[in-house]
């Protein structure tokens, strides 16, 4: 079986690790970025309907500056989130897949007043007519170097997983810098979009059928028990 290597940061990568053992594949964690919050200002609890949230890390790194928010209804993308939302207090409005696009587009009529929380880095919302945002970003991601344990992994045949496009440009730029062999390596991706921002030269890269965790696993699934893609064209 072709080895599974993990590069979100914790604690995700730990997660990923452990639902991936579980399925018999042989992961290894080597995260490529490390979570830490940032300070932010809440805003007055009365300017706010409802919280925008993305990432249960702005749960996680959030800080005592949450406490003002308790009790504010959260719209979340994923249970993960949904779960570290309810861990502190908020009440879960609608939870999510797919990015945040879709969580905005389920607002209920009283939620015209958001407050996202969200990382340094994040993607754009279109709002619908008559709501408003305010934007708190309260942790940051910050790239990390090669490690040589993680340099070795990468010398022999291995599916990387990537669950954005941070990661896979980051990864790129990684293995460029090492000059690691690209045609040994196989990326598993969470969406066409992570595709374009990793790269070419790699043996095979293929997105998950849908944006979500559990659909990224279950193609690296499938990809470190197949081993006829060695053989394909690199990409």
């Amino acid at each position: 079986m072709i080895p599974l290597i993990v590069v979100r940061p914790e604690p995700g990568a730990s997660a990923t690790i452990q639902a991936a053992q579980a399925l018999g594949l042989a992961a290894q964690a080597h995260p490529i970025f490390a979570i830490r919050p940032e300070p932010w200002e809440p805003v007055p609890r009365d300017q706010a309907d409802a919280l925008i949230l993305g990432s249960a890390n702005a749960l996680r790194h959030g800080g005592t500056a949450l406490d003002t928010l308790r009790g504010l209804p959260a719209y979340c993308v994923g249970e993960t989130t949904a779960k570290a939302a309810k861990a502190r207090g908020f009440t879960v409005a609608f939870i999510g897949s797919g990015g945040l696009q879709s969580v905005v587009n389920r607002l209920a009529p009283g939620h015209r007043r958001l407050l996202r929380l969200t990382g340094v880095s994040h993607v754009p919302l279109a709002l619908p007519p008559g709501i408003i945002m305010q934007t708190r970003a309260v942790y940051a991601s910050h790239a990390l170097p090669m490690t040589p344990d993680l340099a070795r992994a990468l010398g022999n045949q291995a599916v990387v997983m990537l669950h954005s496009g941070e990661a896979a440009r980051h990864f790129e730029a990684l293995c460029t810098a090492a000059a690691i062999d690209r045609t040994r390596i196989a990326l598993a991706t969470i969406g066409p979009r992570v595709d374009a921002l990793a790269g070419s030269g790699w043996a095979l890269v293929r997105s998950a059928d849908a944006p979500s965790d559990a659909a990224l696993l279950a193609l690296a699934s499938q990809m470190c028990q197949d081993t006829r893609w060695e053989a394909e064209k690199p990409r």
